[in-house]
């Protein structure tokens, strides 16, 4: 399916550009081109609408999920702190050396795009933008409520009091059923977005149609500023992410990398974590990663730590408004960073996720939901990186935590001597 629909894209988006350019050619009064462009737009706003549609259930049904399985025990109380500071910690990394590539290369200044009739005014509303507000924002009144207006942020909290008070009851066998009844939302919404995902062709075609047609084929040169200027952001996070193993883990860190290069190169070339988990497993337990260790840290990482798309997520934002001209000062950044890493938990082995979230928060900042599908023309592309990113970063992560444990258990050199 996803070799399918990466074809789908990339024929979608070669012929959004060969009807977009030849409009732009054969219409000369700007009015009409403008017309044009806008019908064009029609079936991309109707994969925008399908993609909301499933986020407030999809987020709900994932995050509760996860949190009702819990095992209680002061190893795993132990071991799921150690992981969550780290997976904070990667995220917000992640996500400020993708805001802060994003607006040194610049890489959308040069499209110059208007956001058409009905979208969100490019005038940010800064007031209700400062910390107070963003904070008891978060906090619904309604899930109803908060689910009619797909209010991602109200959702993630209700989402993560009703996992909490699952997992405190899971042993009631009147609660077993809501837990099996959540559990068996998780692959109905999975597989609902993967529906809404086959529209994800038009919705490209129509993007660029719609673009190529009022701007001829001169947008198009922007994309590679893009994945040049997303590569090497990648490649700075890379070394980032090895510096730090290195001083928990030495030149172990190089022995985890050639180890995990195998399913390292699965996710990159099927653009799917989940493909390289069976044998990213084997070989981190080959590595001398305990299975504790394994068996908590890595599946907790597949939810949560997802340092590719963390950068993804930024730059994706930086780059919509740079491309509508739409001005972010950095306390607005700095505000979005965090709902970013906030909004991206709970989004694990959603096809399409980092998109999906990018979605949900662009209304929050004034971003037109267009630029989305903009983006989403070279996903494919994006998500092979991101996706390779978010593995070593698991990997890397899974080891440093192993080390840690091992450490506390080993006994010190004095009791060492002292039993000798």
């Amino acid at each position: 399916m996803k070799n399918r629909l990466t074809l789908s894209i990339a024929i979608a988006m070669l012929l959004g550009v060969v009807v977009g350019y030849a409009c732009h050619a054969n219409i000369s009064d700007a009015t009409e081109l403008k017309e044009v462009a806008g019908y064009f737009s029609i079936v991309t706003d109707i994969f925008l609408r399908l993609i909301k549609m499933v986020l407030a259930p999809l987020v709900f049904a994932t995050l509760v999920s996860g949190l009702s399985g819990l095992d209680s025990g002061n190893d795993v109380g132990r071991i799921g702190l150690r992981s969550v500071g780290w997976f904070l910690c990667a995220s917000l990394i992640s996500l400020a050396i993708g805001l802060v590539m994003a607006n040194l290369t610049d890489p959308g200044s040069s499209l110059h795009l208007t956001a058409g009739t009905g979208e969100v005014n490019t005038g940010l509303n800064t007031a209700g933008l400062n910390v107070r507000d963003v904070i008891t924002h978060a906090f619904p009144t309604s899930v109803l409520d908060a689910m009619a207006r797909n209010d991602i942020l109200q959702i993630l909290v209700f989402s993560v009091f009703f996992g909490l008070a699952l997992s405190a009851l899971k042993r009631d066998p009147k609660v077993a059923f809501v837990i099996q009844a959540v559990d068996g939302l998780v692959p109905v919404m999975l597989r609902l977005t993967d529906y809404v995902m086959r529209f994800a062709p038009l919705g490209v075609f129509g993007a660029i149609a719609s673009v190529v047609t009022l701007r001829g084929l001169d947008v198009l040169f922007t994309y590679g500023k893009l994945l040049g200027s997303f590569y090497l952001a990648l490649v700075i996070l890379w070394i980032v992410l090895i510096a730090v193993g290195y001083a928990f883990l030495g030149r172990r860190i190089v022995t985890l990398l050639k180890a995990v290069r195998e399913p390292a190169m699965i996710a990159f070339s099927t653009a799917s974590s989940e493909a390289a988990f069976p044998r990213l497993t084997e070989k981190l337990e080959a590595f001398g990663v305990d299975k504790k260790v394994v068996g908590f840290t890595l599946p907790l990482g597949y939810a949560f730590n997802l340092d590719g798309s963390m950068v993804y997520q930024a730059f994706a934002a930086i780059f919509i408004a740079q491309a509508y001209g739409i001005d972010m000062p950095v306390s607005q950044q700095i505000v979005m960073l965090l709902i970013l890493m906030l909004s991206s938990k709970g989004m694990a082995s959603v096809p399409r996720g980092s998109v999906v979230v990018v979605a949900a928060i662009a209304p929050m900042f004034g971003l037109p939901a267009a630029g989305v599908a903009l983006v989403l023309a070279i996903d494919q592309l994006l998500d092979m990186g991101r996706t390779m990113t978010n593995v070593i970063g698991n990997s890397i992560a899974t080891a440093v935590i192993a080390d840690w444990e091992e450490k506390r258990q080993a006994p010190s050199p004095r009791l060492a001597r002292e039993s000798a």
